[in-house]
């Protein structure tokens, strides 16, 4: 009978740690840059794990180069998020060669929001990217994980609410500040600018700069006139791509009294995507201050 005894209580014993593992299981997500990874994690909580590859905000994201580590991490996730629209192109290859895992769910940011090859990739500054991603992931995670889908709608309930003060902030400069002229080195705040209202100019010089060609002369003589002869109010800059012609430009503004403002392409560390647009907008809109219609 102790025997007996015995082998029911490890089987309970066994059957409640299997339970516990199961409870316990993470869904594994990778995310090719990491403000899609941070929001994610806000998604998915204690319930995802989640890995992101363009972490660090003191690096070009242009530059990037895959490794074997990433390799690895793609072949066992559940869930693969990137921005497509050329941002990334060494994910497309790497998920390629990464065929094992057929059951892997790909998310495709620009195919989500209708953008494609040769359109600006930097999508996640279009104030209506995050909501359509977050929509997509959770709907991901419910169906992969439908037991725990009350925690997964509340968590998307949260996110959205999350967002309402960046849209109510973008709306309030739009009403202030559309049709203002400024500029930028990169087109990374482009959708942002567009949603403000600016009148943004000198775009040839910024899709050159950000292909890593040469500006014409000609379109750095226009951005340097824009500058000293104060006809823009506010220049932005990647400052994770700041080469000799973007300290040239930095200086020009400084010496015409044009304020300049950093933008990134990298959510910074300790950040949440919200934290990070919401800071952005306000030193714009601080910077916009002594304008006058």
């Amino acid at each position: 009978m102790k025997f007996a005894h015995i082998l029911t209580c490890f089987a309970i014993a066994l059957g409640l740690c299997n339970t516990a593992s199961a409870q316990t299981a993470r869904v594994p997500v990778v995310a090719a840059e990491n403000f899609y990874g941070d929001v994610i994690r806000q998604l998915g909580g204690d319930h995802v794990q989640v890995t992101s590859i363009l972490s660090n905000p003191d690096e070009d994201p242009h530059l990037f180069e895959a490794s074997p580590k990433t390799a690895r991490a793609l072949q066992h996730a559940a869930l693969v998020v990137y921005n497509g629209a050329d941002y990334d192109p060494w994910m497309d290859k790497l998920l390629a060669v990464s065929k094992s895992n057929d059951k892997r769910t790909v998310i495709v940011v620009a195919k989500l929001v209708g953008r494609k090859a040769g359109d600006n990739p930097h999508l996640w500054y279009d104030p209506a990217t995050m909501p359509a991603v977050a929509k997509a992931v959770s709907a991901y995670l419910v169906s992969a994980d439908p037991s725990h889908k009350s925690d997964y709608d509340a968590r998307l309930a949260a996110f959205l609410g999350s967002m309402k003060p960046i849209d109510s902030t973008v709306a309030q400069l739009k009403t202030h500040y559309k049709g203002v002229p400024v500029t930028a080195t990169e087109p990374v705040f482009g959708y942002m600018a567009d949603a403000i209202g600016f009148e943004m100019r000198n775009l040839r010089f910024q899709m050159a700069s950000m292909n890593e060609t040469e500006p014409s002369a000609a379109d750095i003589a226009a951005f340097e006139k824009d500058l000293r002869e104060r006809r823009v109010h506010v220049l932005i800059y990647n400052s994770q791509a700041t080469g000799a012609l973007t300290k040239r430009m930095l200086n020009i503004a400084k010496d015409a009294h044009v304020p300049s403002i950093s933008v990134t392409e990298t959510l910074p560390a300790k950040e949440t995507y919200q934290q990070w647009m919401q800071s952005q907008l306000d030193t714009l809109s601080g910077a916009l201050q002594g304008w006058q219609r």
